[in-house]
């Protein structure tokens, strides 16, 4: 069957989590990714976390489709062997601070001399110019810098850690698939290739456009607690139920705030959906002394099936026992020569004609170091020769 992404070539010099999270999707969709490793051990989240036999599961998550190639850029070889791979390549992807690829003589102006049609795509959290662009960051970081930590958390209480990693995938992942795609469209119309530049700072300050927008026309600050979606109002909340539990309503439109109020056996706190303080303060309070009188399968089993943006709050385990996300068919089983069977989550695009698909396990590391050098024409003698001299 064929594969949208069918035929395009992508090296992969990143490691962790978002570079890796983007060059699985772009497999998942057909693309053929080779996974540049240094000699030193690969990509660090092989061994980041519990391992299951060999690997960890933090690792076997975001590399499957892949093929890997051990290769120290720092030898000369090593990189003379990088760049005789470009020719044949249709993407970079790398996610070294910002001057690395420079230093070890395979960024963008050393590849592009040798194909002019490179897409290269580098991944930081804070770009490539800035005074911040060679600091140290992670997820939390990015968000905290951005302004969207601030926005998490409930009235009066201190931020929280959203327990995702949203700047590395939606701020950073995400973006890089969506201009490295650009890029692939973008090459076929113009005729040449393109360099993307993608912080994760940067992907995630457009998530406070909904506020923003009031913010540069006059209004205050956003505070957190204060704003719809971080429950200021009763008819967007969350609530604790009798057992512990909790329950989320999304009742925003005012058909769903009155069934909502309706379902609850309190018809009469309807026409109180947007009262300003203090009467909204009291309404919430009123609702969640309500939401107390039940347990949250007793609320689920009343509420959910009136349609009126209600459900309950589940962890992970209930997540993937959910008939919703078991008719998406969101999970797969896939088989590792060593790991045994990995269960991971799905391609979540449904392409009716030509869809992603799990071909290959996550490869073991520097698996196909061999087939690579071959492909491009070392004989058996100089491969063993590049590992005495620790090129591979």
């Amino acid at each position: 069957m064929a594969m949208l992404l069918q035929g395009i070539r992508v090296l992969d010099l990143s490691r962790l989590l978002p570079g890796p999270f983007c060059t699985m999707t772009l497999a998942d969709m057909g693309a053929e990714v080779l996974k540049i490793e240094d000699t030193q051990g690969g990509d660090y989240m092989r061994t980041m976390g519990k391992p299951v036999v060999k690997e960890t599961m933090e690792f076997l998550m975001h590399n499957r489709n892949k093929k890997s190639m051990r290769l120290n850029l720092k030898t000369n070889e090593g990189r003379n062997i990088f760049l005789q791979l470009v020719k044949d390549y249709d993407v970079i992807l790398e996610s070294f601070r910002p001057g690395v690829v420079e230093q070890l003589g395979v960024g963008y102006q050393d590849v592009r001399e040798v194909n002019p049609n490179i897409i290269y795509c580098s991944l930081s959290g804070y770009g490539q110019n800035g005074p911040y662009r060679t600091m140290a960051g992670h997820d939390t970081n990015y968000l905290s810098i951005a302004g969207v930590l601030d926005s998490i958390g409930v009235r009066n209480g201190p931020p929280v850690m959203p327990g995702i990693t949203i700047a590395d995938i939606a701020g950073g992942s995400m973006w890089a698939i969506i201009g490295i795609l650009a890029a692939i469209i973008g090459r076929r119309t113009i005729g040449r290739g393109e360099y993307i530049d993608v912080a994760m700072m940067d992907g995630v300050m457009p998530f406070l456009g909904l506020y923003a927008g009031d913010y540069f026309t006059g209004g205050g600050v956003p505070k957190r607690g204060e704003t719809v979606t971080t429950g200021v109002d009763a008819c967007c909340h969350i609530y604790a139920t009798k057992d512990g539990r909790y329950v989320s309503l999304a009742a925003a439109e005012p058909k769903f705030w009155k069934g909502f109020c309706q379902g609850i056996g309190r018809p009469e706190l309807a026409p109180l959906q947007y009262s300003p303080d203090p009467e909204r303060a009291e309404l919430i309070e009123e609702v969640s002394a309500i939401m107390k009188t039940k347990t949250q399968a007793e609320w689920t089993e009343l509420l959910m099936p009136l349609d009126i943006c209600f459900t309950p709050v589940k962890n992970l385990e209930e997540a993937l026992a959910d008939p919703q996300v078991q008719a998406r068919n969101l999970t797969v089983d896939v088989e590792h020569p060593v790991e045994g069977t990995i269960r991971n989550f799905t391609f979540p695009v449904k392409f009716a004609e030509n869809p992603a698909q799990i071909y290959s396990p996550p490869p073991l590391y520097g698996e196909h170091t061999v087939e690579v050098l071959k492909g491009i024409g070392y004989s058996e003698e100089q491969i063993k020769e590049l590992e005495k001299q620790k090129v591979i």
